[in-house]
């Protein structure tokens, strides 16, 4: 299984964030009924780990919290554009609860994420120098922000690599108080 931990949207923000998708050459638009806020991409999991993992992440305690959604901008790789995403406005509660994610994921034996953890809504994937498409595509929506989203719970899904589109399914889901 490839697992992957994050907050779940409300589907009025996942429609909001599907209409800013727009014609942009080499885009792979992902589907509304995939976006989500990782707070921690975990991989390739046996029936085991995922059972442990389960374990762990029922132990969280943190109490729910809200945030927003706020810009877009790109990933780069080798001066290539990767990921389209829309920003989160900085939240002390949101970095608490994904240290405490880390956290419990190390206990089982997850080897740490050495990335920086920078919480994003992917929006689109490619891979193609920057355009000036991209760029107008993000100064026009810069100053999108999301209405406050409310974090009562943390899903651990499971992800199936389609032909087209990944398929991500809830396994569980951890409330927060």
């Amino acid at each position: 299984m490839r697992l992957f931990v994050a907050l779940d949207l409300p589907w009025e923000v996942k429609e909001e964030l599907a209409d800013l998708s727009c014609n942009i050459p080499g885009a792979r638009w992902v589907p509304a009924e995939n976006f989500h806020l990782t707070l921690r991409f975990i991989g390739e999991a046996n029936r085991l780990q995922a059972e442990e993992i389960d374990l762990a992440l029922a132990t969280l305690r943190g109490r729910s919290f809200s945030f927003c959604l706020s810009g877009l901008g790109w990933f780069e790789k080798y001066g290539r554009v990767s990921m389209l995403w829309a920003g989160v406005e900085r939240n002390a509660d949101l970095v608490r609860l994904q240290t405490k994610v880390e956290t419990a994921l190390h206990r089982v034996g997850i080897p740490a994420d050495r990335r920086r953890f920078t919480p994003h809504v992917t929006l689109a994937r490619m891979d193609m120098p920057v355009t000036p498409a991209i760029t107008s595509f993000v100064q026009a929506h810069n100053l999108y922000r999301s209405a406050p989203i409310r974090a009562d719970n943390v899903t651990l899904f499971s992800s199936f690599l389609g032909k087209d589109q990944p398929t991500y399914t809830p396994e569980a889901e951890y409330a927060l108080g």
